[in-house]
């Protein structure tokens, strides 16, 4: 079960990497989220059961997913919709979308080929095909991303994020920064979708309803245990960050709770994660200044 826990927190963590995109590194929340996770799923399992390979389909769902960003950047660059309208708006839009791809709300892939059958033939012990194929696909999915970071273009986006103005009087493009991280953050969240979906064996319209919870407990978890880090620490501490954030759950089921009531759990993690650094701040005023010091 603990090895099942860690292979779905690496799957896990690409979602909370898409949204790290966004939600710290421009600055707001994309609510666009809960709509790509399940297209990306949903177009990916439908490609399968055509006839496509696992591995084109799962582009495909990113294509999708990135489609989904390309819309919600669209709305609120050119139309001025608030970022978080806009993604309700494509969200909501998306169930339809999805509908219209699957022709159900929900579709199987029983007895149908799964990425993570490349692994069939290696003798792993149960769960492990999993863990090896997400440490595979954040390997490359990190990589692609610290590169693009150090590029010009990559700091273009991180200055968009950490002072608009200034970026613009440097004769960046913000609003097509902007567009660019909507569309790269919803392709890694489609992503997530499209491989979960494959390891879940089926596809479901209603399976974006609060991930947003999710990817949000796995970034703040990891910034509360590690604090202060560089930018490629913080893309691990956002993995580690999702790993731990399944084992909690794993923890919860094993308590014997209810799994029905799983994202008022998820909701409380995250509401806890959010208030240890402003019980940590308080807790260090309170102290004098010499047990200040000590701790």
């Amino acid at each position: 079960m603990i090895v099942s826990a860690i292979g779905q927190g690496f799957l896990w963590s690409l979602l909370g990497l898409g949204i790290f995109m966004t939600f710290r590194m421009l600055n707001f929340p994309d609510m666009t989220t809960e709509g790509s996770f399940p297209l990306g799923g949903a177009v990916c399992v439908t490609a399968i059961t055509q006839g496509i390979h696992p591995l084109l389909a799962t582009c495909l769902g990113v294509l999708a997913g990135m489609g989904a960003g390309l819309v919600t950047g669209l709305l609120f660059t050119k139309g001025k919709i608030p970022v978080i309208l806009a993604g309700i708006l494509v969200m909501s839009g998306l169930n339809s979308v999805i509908l219209f791809v699957m022709q159900t709300p929900n579709l199987s892939l029983l007895h149908q080929p799964r990425i993570q059958d490349v692994f069939s033939n290696m003798a792993l012990p149960p769960y492990f095909d999993i863990v090896f194929l997400g440490i595979i696909v954040l390997a490359v999915i990190v990589a692609l991303l610290l590169f693009f970071f150090y590029t010009d273009l990559g700091q273009a986006y991180i200055a968009t994020g950490d002072n608009e103005e200034m970026a613009r009087s440097f004769g960046i493009h913000t609003d097509r920064m902007k567009i660019l991280g909507l569309m790269l953050s919803n392709g890694v969240i489609a992503l997530s979708g499209a491989l979960i979906a494959q390891n879940d064996g089926y596809a479901d319209v209603n399976k974006g309803t609060g991930v947003i919870v999710i990817g949000l407990a796995s970034i703040i978890i990891g910034e509360v245990i590690f604090g202060e880090l560089t930018l490629p620490e913080r893309l691990g501490a956002t993995i580690i960050g999702s790993v731990i954030y399944q084992l909690l759950i794993l923890l919860v089921i094993r308590l014997g709770f209810d799994t029905t009531y799983l994202k008022i759990f998820s909701s409380a993690i995250l509401a806890v994660c959010l208030m240890v650094p402003s019980l940590k701040q308080k807790l260090h005023l309170n102290l004098s200044p010499k047990e200040a010091r000590k701790s």
